[in-house]
């Protein structure tokens, strides 16, 4: 990934895109999105600071990205999750506390226990 957080790593993969298919243009990706290619281009370059929600899950959609991933690049986290974390805050600050240190196998393990009923 780009060392210029989200905007170089927005960059980056477009022009990843864009090496296999022109769709991927700065002018098209941002028509695709509903934004100035302008604007695009100074978030790209780190100009701006990340756009807003409902850009992002449109960027993530154009570039065939995680949205949650993208919103974290950006710093935010999705209204869905904000809402799930504000009915429960300490029980959920708790349980990203304990599963932040844990290997990437150990948590999608808890995930599937949690999902299945398995706990």
């Amino acid at each position: 990934m780009n060392d210029n957080g989200f905007g170089g790593y927005i960059r980056q993969r477009r022009e990843e895109l864009r090496t296999e298919d022109s769709d991927f243009s700065l002018r098209k990706v941002a028509a695709a999105i509903d934004v100035e290619p302008s604007y695009l281009s100074k978030i790209e370059r780190g100009d701006l600071p990340p756009p807003s929600e409902k850009a992002i899950l449109a960027l993530a959609k154009a570039l065939n990205e995680n949205p949650d991933m993208l919103l974290a690049l950006a710093g935010k986290v999705s209204t869905d999750l904000q809402q799930i974390i504000r009915k429960r805050p300490k029980l959920f600050a708790e349980v990203i506390r304990e599963l932040k240190d844990m290997p990437d196998h150990a948590v999608l393990r808890v995930v599937r226990e949690v999902r299945d009923g398995n706990w």
